[in-house]
């Protein structure tokens, strides 16, 4: 004998009950989602946004930068029309680039974390630009002064005319 093949029995399912309930569940996490939204809401609007560390660097970081752009550009501008070339010029630079921005600093009477802020964090927001302005302002003035005939100079060497 064989045995007998069990048959299943098939139920019919109501579409309109099953996706009516399946509406409702929908509905329903979405007021759950909008009530947590708005929670959130309330509480930032509560709470005053205070500013992260990293904002606060970040703000430092690019007044160091434009002040160094800016002194590039006047430093060179200022000594050349005074007379500087060469070495001494070099020597400029270098002076700008390793000593003034730490006199910006002070000046500007920044608070830093020390366990953040290094000396290396003071040299570099800027040292490109610096360096840039310092040579392509350089450049077009000492370009524009030996276009125009002027031969006063300082160097190492001494006082040219």
């Amino acid at each position: 004998m064989q045995p007998k093949k069990k048959i299943r029995s098939r139920h019919k399912v109501n579409v309109k009950k099953e996706r009516s309930k399946q509406k409702k569940l929908a509905e329903k996490k979405q007021r759950q989602l909008q009530k947590q939204a708005d929670a959130k809401t309330e509480k930032s609007k509560q709470k005053p946004v205070k500013e992260s560390a990293l904002d606060i660097r970040l703000e430092k970081e690019t007044k160091l930068y434009w002040i160094k752009a800016v002194t590039g550009a006047l430093s060179v501008f200022i000594l050349r029309l005074i007379g500087f070339v060469g070495w001494l010029l070099l020597f400029w630079m270098i002076f700008f680039i390793l000593v003034y921005p730490f006199v910006v600093n002070y000046a500007l009477g920044y608070k830093f974390d020390k366990e953040e802020w290094t000396w290396k964090n003071v040299l570099r927001p800027g040292l490109g630009v610096f360096f840039f302005l310092f040579m392509m302002v350089g450049v077009i003035l000492h370009t524009t002064l030996k276009l125009l005939g002027v031969t006063f100079y300082i160097s190492i060497t001494g006082v040219h005319f």
